[in-house]
């Protein structure tokens, strides 16, 4: 390994320092203190320089072994970032343009004892810009990002994580770096650089088989002839194949049937069943050449996305069918964990997917503007039963499509889909985010008579380039050429259809800040939902560790400068006017804190109210619209400090739509909306067998912590898999039922109960806004903390009934069972998991306690 410590330098040379790999400059710059935290208020535009400069990462290394004894030695780069000449004894090697490629270079004639080895990199921004100045057939838009996101430019023309130059939730921090492993190989006769596996089922046998795939260097100039055996003890299954390996590099793909007698439990999504793995040794024992052992994991499932006409509506359906069973997707959308790619550990991972499976989520969407995730990343997704819709790194753009570009592609994507197909979590191949919708809805203004060209190149990158590749490697799972698309229709009308947004097919991605978002019509009833979302500040505790005083106002130049989105600041307080009285406190910190938490507050209401909606149009058809099997909100993660769409802050908090997700993606839901004056509810269920429940709805006026009135009604069966109309009542018989009630004095609660402890969560509906709530009253919240088995209980008290009740501990990492929630009893229990150590001294002194009444 060539891990570890290497000369960095830039440029001239008047910058010269130690350099970590896996790394990048900024962050080598950041540990040595010639920089502060890049992420400190402004340094995202002070510290251009350092992406604009051409930096040098150089080492020198004892060869370990006797050169003399191998036939073939290596120098192997899992992954550069991005552009640079690569050096070995003043020898060069070669040259790197793609962050998502690996890169093997031949030494054999060239290493020697001691070597001296040089990355040489080209800054990013600059190479884009050449490379845009070079094609000079017809331009590639979008040339450069809004101003607001404080960007570099041609993004599109590097094959390099895209959010990288700038996003509309990130800053503009153009990497160089050695960001993956980088390792001297050496081998005689031949070596493995490949392995995957993948599960089928063979329905006609009514049995599970696995799909062996090696992938081989022979260095031999003749075949060279041996066995495999495959073992997986659990499932008594052992087969050995005598295989023979052609000189150069070529693969061998095994077909492994299991023992029809063990029974295989299938890996089922978080929420549907185990995530059961099981292992598996390949032997590998050749006629010449060392004998190589893999342990891995083999999973069994499989995947099918189905798209068939539906009675009475005119289109096709869009869902998922897990080991033949139809899944609701219920999640969000995954971007980059961090700029500097070197600083997400496996911990960062685990804390921010952990959370997700928390939350109820079964599936995450890795965006096409980031990068092919780590492979821990897949593995924990293996593990806690995240499903992945996985985007090829295409986003928001038109693409070159010269021989040298495609080329590039075509050997990232032979790459990565086979260092990742192995993975159960991956469900689905998808070639990019939004393009498709960018040429069908213009957005980059192209003359209809240019039209052509812009679409052959689309066809030509994403159907006969990526599309063909992905075929040929992975049988296993279903491919789609863009998202938001038509799936199948976008298809039929050559890869392009005229609206990817049309709700009858396929995806859609869905915005609008003007409208109110509590008003659920505004909503597309489509069949399936993969973006959608309202933006919302983080906590005050996460923004305090990157601003200084001056900055702790809504309208700082701070604050502006960390909203990317255009108007977003405004949207938000907009947003939150339908619904809620705007902060006027004298004190400019409390009014700064108030706004964080409407912001907050707002978003994870605006996001409840869609979400929901997307479930309860599971089973229904209304005007040819519906069949909804889909929900993942944007986003799930930051990249760093700021205003954005997120529902985990950067370091991992959880805001309070993250809590809010943990009740709206239940398993079990009550599902409120009022249409022309009737209150109707419906029974969302992702369970695998009908319940009969009972349904409890209350009403409470704002002004008491009695109920009005409760209404019990029994024997309410919930269909499995399904969204079903349980209730049904108009508002002005439930007023009248419920004495003294008006829709401004009162506010409905109401779950679901069943045998055996079976319990939805509580869940609410607004008969009003809360800005003309009548009757809510300033309450005394208090808590007591103690401390049981490592986890911390707060007791909570009120005096009155307190909407929206958020407790923060400022910086101590961990979560709340729950939190954000409608206070309507005098006592609440809630418990605090610990991400670190921390006492109860800590979280008594850390503790702030916020309900809608508090913000004046």
């Amino acid at each position: 390994s060539l891990r570890g410590s290497w000369r960095l330098g830039n440029g001239n040379g008047s910058v010269v320092l130690r350099g970590e790999v896996p790394g990048c400059v900024h962050t080598a710059l950041h540990r040595r203190g010639l920089i502060q935290d890049p992420y400190y208020r402004f340094n995202d535009v002070m510290y251009r320089w350092i992406s604009l400069d051409n930096w040098t990462y150089s080492r020198t290394f004892k060869t370990p072994f006797d050169i003399r004894k191998w036939q073939k030695v290596n120098l192997v780069f899992e992954g550069v970032d991005t552009v640079a000449q690569i050096l070995i004894n003043n020898i060069t090697l070669g040259r790197t343009d793609n962050m998502f490629n690996r890169y093997s270079f031949d030494i054999t004639s060239v290493i020697k004892e001691v070597n001296f080895v040089e990355v040489r990199f080209l800054s990013a921004v600059s190479y884009a810009a050449e490379q845009s100045r070079c094609h000079k057939a017809y331009s590639i838009p979008p040339a450069c990002p809004p101003p607001v996101q404080k960007g570099e430019c041609h993004a599109n023309f590097i094959r390099k994580e895209q959010c990288s130059f700038s996003w509309d939730w990130g800053p503009s921090f153009p990497t160089q770096g050695i960001w993956k492993d980088v390792r001297i190989e050496a081998y005689n006769h031949y070596h493995l650089i490949y392995f995957s596996l993948t599960s089928f089922f063979v329905k006609s046998a009514q049995q599970w088989s696995l799909e062996i795939e090696s992938i081989f260097d022979v260095v031999s100039s003749k075949p060279i002839a041996g066995l495999v055996t495959v073992n997986i003890p659990k499932l008594q299954t052992q087969q050995t194949f005598g295989v023979k390996l052609q000189p150069g590099e070529g693969s061998i793909v095994l077909l492994v049937n299991i023992n029809k007698s063990s029974a295989v439990e299938a890996w089922w999504p978080n929420g549907h069943g185990k995530q059961t793995g099981y292992n598996m040794t390949t032997t590998f024992i050749m006629e010449a050449g060392y004998q190589i052992e893999k342990f891995s994991k083999a999973y069994f499932r499989t995947v099918e996305l189905v798209q068939e006409p539906i009675p009475g509506s005119p289109g096709l359906s869009f869902y998922f069918k897990i080991n033949g069973r139809p899944i609701f997707i219920k999640g969000s959308n995954w971007i980059p964990a961090d700029t500097f790619q070197d600083r997400v550990t496996y911990d960062t991972l685990w804390l921010l997917l952990k959370s997700a499976a928390d939350a109820n989520m079964n599936a995450l969407r890795v965006w096409g503007g980031g990068v092919y995730e780590q492979d821990e990343f897949y593995n924990i997704c293996d593990e806690v039963g995240i499903m992945i819709w996985q985007d090829f790194m295409f986003a928001c753009a038109l693409y070159p499509t010269d021989q040298n570009y495609l080329e590039s592609v075509r050997a990232e994507v032979s790459h990565q889909v086979r260092r990742l197909k192995s993975h159960p979590s991956i469900i689905l191949w998808s070639g990019n985010n939004e393009n498709e919708a960018a040429i069908a809805s213009n957005w980059f203004s192209i003359p209809y008579a240019d039209r052509e060209v812009y679409i052959k190149d689309y066809v030509l990158l994403y159907v006969k380039n990526i599309r063909e590749i992905v075929l040929t490697e992975d049988k296993s799972r279903p491919f789609i050429a863009s998202s938001p698309t038509n799936g199948l229709e976008s298809v039929k009308e050559g890869w392009l259809s005229q609206n990817p947004y049309d709700t009858h097919y396929g995806d859609t991605h869905f915005y609008d800040y003007s409208n109110d978002c509590w008003n659920w019509t505004v909503y597309p009833k489509t069949r399936f939902a993969s973006e959608y979302g309202f933006q919302s500040w983080p906590s005050f505790s996460t923004i305090e560790k990157v601003s200084s005083t001056e900055d702790w106002s809504y309208t700082s130049n701070f604050s502006l400068h960390r909203q990317h989105h255009e108007n977003g600041n405004d949207q938000m307080l907009q947003q939150i006017g339908h619904h809620f009285k705007l902060p006027q406190s004298t004190d400019p910190i409390k009014k700064f804190k108030d706004t964080i938490y409407l912001t907050q507050v707002m978003q994870a209401q605006c996001i409840k109210t869609e979400t929901e909606f997307y479930r309860f149009s599971q089973s229904e058809i209304i005007k040819g619209e519906g069949h909804t099997m889909g929900a993942l909100y944007w986003q799930l993660n930051d990249i760093w400090q700021a205003p954005s769409w997120a529902s985990l802050e950067y370091g991992g908090k959880w805001k309070l739509l993250h809590y809010f997700a943990q009740n709206f993606f239940a398993p079990l839901l009550p599902v409120a909306y009022e249409d022309k004056g009737v209150l109707y509810i419906y029974g969302v269920s992702d369970l695998h067998a009908d319940r009969k429940l009972t349904l409890r709805v209350i009403v409470h006026a704002w002004s008491s912590l009695e109920p009005v009135c409760t209404l019990a009604k029994d024997g309410v069966t919930v269909k499995a898999q399904s969204a079903v109309l349980i209730y049904k009542e108009s508002i002005n018989n439930l007023l009248e039922r419920c004495r003294n009630c008006t829709r401004k004095s009162c506010v409905i609660t109401f779950c679901l109960v069943g045998e055996g402890g079976l319990q939805s969560p509580t869940n609410h509906h607004f008969l009003s806004s809360l800005k003309d709530a009548v009757g809510l009253e300033k309450t005394h919240l208090s808590a007591s903390v103690s401390q049981r088995d490592g986890v911390y209980i707060f007791v909570l008290q009120t005096t009155a009934i307190a909407p929206f009740v958020s407790l923060d501990v400022g910086c101590i990492k961990g979560r709340f069972s729950d939190n954000g929630f409608l206070m309507t009893e005098k006592k609440k229990v809630v418990v605090f998991y610990p991400w670190e150590p921390t006492s109860v001294e800590e979280l008594e002194e850390s503790l702030t306690l916020t309900s809608l009444v508090d913000v004046v």
